[in-house]
């Protein structure tokens, strides 16, 4: 059963633009969010302790980046990335930094955390990953691992409610029995998905096998250029899916499977082969 939580947000500078830390009730951990341009002249005692950090980038092709590290010093760390970046050493430029610190943090286990989330991120598979290594043989006593998993759940909906979700997946856990529950499903021709409505719209799980015969005339230009990013991404192989894919609506999921328009909600049904437009009519009624 999940539980409610209470998170205080601060406005340092009464400005969402600015410095905003993040807390939650009865946690020893605390989030610092400041965008680069403030780091060198921030004299905050909180960003200068031992934690762990994420910087997040956009690439060229817009999609989103992030390097995640440690240090017993994160501002000093900082501000080596901003050398690395004036000498060539770093080729990405970061905006925003989400610094998170905690009581008794030591070498060890901040080693610990940026191992796991650089882990979590990748499966997460949000946004590309720029750490390369990582400590992945740090030793803890067994307390230490529990309250090391603790400390990273709450990370997760600190950086989430932050507004960023590179520790989240697309699809939710299940829990037992529940597979099924909510599985929608498209066959049709060579197609053949399986998706399923989220709080973000609609995603197509991985594995799902694409129309390889549309042509350039049925397709939208958006659909036409996202399957061929894919592609390009390896996220689509010999016309199938090699990963969960979000999609904006369950029309956009099916254009991008079928190849030409259709209207999701008709077109995608369930096991008994209800259409999710009749499924959200009962659930409306």
């Amino acid at each position: 059963m999940a539980y409610g939580k209470t998170i205080e947000l601060f406005l340092v500078n009464g400005t969402a633009d600015s410095i905003i830390t993040a807390e939650l009730s009865n946690w020893n951990g605390k989030a610092i969010k400041i965008p680069r341009i403030e780091v060198k002249n921030c004299q905050r005692e909180d960003i200068q302790q031992a934690g762990v950090y994420f910087l997040f980038c956009k690439e060229d092709d817009d999609s989103d980046s992030v390097y995640i590290g440690e240090s017993e010093n994160v501002k000093d760390r900082l501000l080596q990335h901003f050398r690395d970046y004036d000498t060539d050493k770093e080729k990405y430029y970061w905006t925003t930094a989400v610094i998170f610190t905690g009581r008794d943090l030591n070498k060890a286990l901040i080693r610990y955390l940026e191992n796991r989330l650089v882990d979590i991120a990748k499966k997460c598979k949000r946004y590309k990953v720029l750490t390369k290594n990582t400590y992945q043989n740090t030793v803890l006593k067994e307390s230490d691992y529990a309250v090391m998993e603790e400390f990273i759940d709450d990370v997760k909906v600190v950086i989430n409610a932050l507004g960023y979700k590179v520790l989240e997946p697309l699809i939710q856990k299940e829990t037992p029995g529940s597979n099924d529950e909510g599985l929608l499903h498209i066959s049709s021709g060579s197609a053949d998905a399986v998706g399923k409505v989220t709080p973000e719209g609609f995603v197509v799980l991985q594995g799902a096998r694409l129309n390889e015969k549309a042509n350039a005339k049925s397709l939208s230009e958006g659909i036409a250029k996202m399957r061929e990013k894919y592609m390009d991404e390896e996220k689509v192989k010999d016309w199938v899916t090699m990963e969960n894919l979000l999609f904006s609506s369950s029309s956009a999921a099916a254009d991008f499977i079928l190849g030409y328009s259709v209207s999701g909600p008709r077109v995608w049904k369930n096991k008994a082969g209800k259409s999710l437009k009749e499924i959200e009519t009962e659930k409306d009624s």
